[in-house]
């Protein structure tokens, strides 16, 4: 059989087309729905369906009931309240006499906690609004985990409940109806305090402390041994405890103690808010040169420290002593760290109001030098119609903010209380925190 023929075209060579198309190709007929035959109806009666659908039933309400065991909501008592509130008036006069008009259990408020005539007392794991003028209950928040502390900033209620080991639940709540805001998951230490700067919250401790900042409590520094290091090094010095705090706008002031580092106590004023939270920014840090000191107050521009017989101001943006005031306070009274870490004082319109244990000092707003003293006092005082109310045994001594002379006397039963008295007003109420118990007066 011979070659298949070639032929040539404009100089090429073309192939026959029959050796192109050496077979017949099929054209694809796509298959319609018609062609199939429909499949029976699957029927899900069957007792193997029951049984499968009541497993998954049964899986899923044990996986719910677990969650609702283990769940917070369930350990959670709130009950909220009228969100309207009036605020008392301020009283004008003061009173002839003051008597007890209620009384409730308040072991985790240290000092009496108020606001918009609601007055906040916590006990147990229970945090309560109440009505200033009846100590009616307006709203209850309760959880299953003991209170560390309670106080306000910023409008708000904080509750700080302990878990696991340490006081690591922080709840706001609304001073009128008690309603939930932000919460978080800290690590403050027990017997932490809550001081509010302004713009942020700091917890106290002895070893370890945190800043929350406003609104959406994001913690914005942390500052001493860290719970969980993820940047290390970064913290300015290590193994130090600390004594005492005091805070202003943008400023926190605070007691170290060094031993391996200083030869005597530092004195350290930190920004609560640094660019990291873990990298904490010092304004300035000192060695006081004393032993035992106890930050009392801090201004734009002095810290006030306690010592034996003394108080020494230094410069909070220098770390410099600038002063030095003889003050009639003895060893015995500075000795240890106050509750908390936190001196007993009030601040006023006029001055802040120190109490050493024994006696009230008036300091300067403005340099924090002594001005005067009243003797025989058991706490920092209130005002009350422009009047400093100091607790006395049998009393409140009625003192010109001034002079600091004496110029009334109303007498209160305290009963068989006789240790310190931590105070406040709310309009024409006096609050006196008698240890656990909150004392409204009028």
């Amino acid at each position: 059989m011979g070659q298949p023929e070639q032929a040539e075209s404009n100089g090429q060579v073309v192939l026959d087309e029959e050796d192109v198309l050496a077979e017949p190709v099929e054209p694809r007929v796509e298959p319609q729905e018609d062609d199939f035959e429909p499949l029976p109806p699957r029927s899900w009666r069957t007792k193997a369906d029951f049984v499968g659908v009541t497993l998954v039933v049964a899986a899923v309400l044990v996986a719910s009931l677990v969650l609702w065991l283990t769940s917070d909501a369930r350990n959670t008592v709130s009950q909220t309240g009228p969100s309207g509130i009036t605020p008392l008036q301020p009283a004008t006069e003061l009173p002839p006499t003051l008597s007890e008009i209620w009384r409730a259990p308040s072991g985790a408020t240290p000092v009496p906690v108020n606001l918009d005539s609601v007055v906040v007392t916590g006990d147990g794991g229970e945090v309560v609004g109440r009505d200033a003028l009846t100590g009616d209950v307006r709203w209850r928040y309760a959880r299953d985990l003991p209170l560390c502390t309670v106080s306000t900033a910023w409008g708000r209620v904080f509750a700080v409940h302990r878990k696991d080991t340490n006081c690591s639940e922080v709840t706001t709540l609304e001073t009128g109806s008690g309603k939930r805001g932000p919460q978080r998951n800290g690590d403050a230490e027990f017997g932490t305090r809550l001081l509010n700067e302004g713009s942020h919250v700091l917890t106290t401790g002895g070893s370890y402390v945190e800043v929350y900042r406003r609104d959406d409590l994001v913690r914005s520094l942390e500052y001493g041994t860290l719970r969980a290091i993820v940047n290390p090094n970064k913290q300015p010095r290590t193994g130090c405890t600390y004594g005492s705090f005091a805070v202003t706008g943008g400023k926190i002031a605070l007691i170290e103690r060094c031993p391996s580092l200083d030869p005597s106590d530092r004195l350290t004023v930190l920004k609560p808010n640094p660019e990291k939270s873990d990298e904490p920014q010092v304004i300035t840090t000192a060695v006081t040169g004393e032993h035992g000191a106890r930050v009392i107050a801090v201004t734009a521009n002095r810290v006030a420290l306690a010592v034996p017989g003394r108080l020494v101001v230094f410069d909070s943006e220098t770390g410099g002593s600038v002063a030095s005031y003889p003050v009639d306070v003895s060893a015995e009274e500075l000795a240890g760290d106050p509750p908390g870490r936190v001196a007993s004082t009030f601040t006023s319109t006029a001055n802040i109001y120190w109490f050493t244990g024994s006696k009230t000092v008036a300091l300067s707003l403005n340099d924090l030098n002594p001005l005067w003293t009243v003797n025989g006092t058991l706490g920092a005082g209130t005002t009350l119609a422009g009047r400093l109310l100091l607790p006395v045994e049998g009393g409140l001594k009625v003192v010109d903010q001034v002079t600091g002379q004496e110029v009334a006397e109303v007498p209160v039963d305290r009963g068989d209380h006789t240790g310190p008295v931590e105070m406040a007003t709310e309009g024409p109420v006096v609050l006196e925190q008698r240890g656990g118990t909150l004392v409204a007066l009028r």
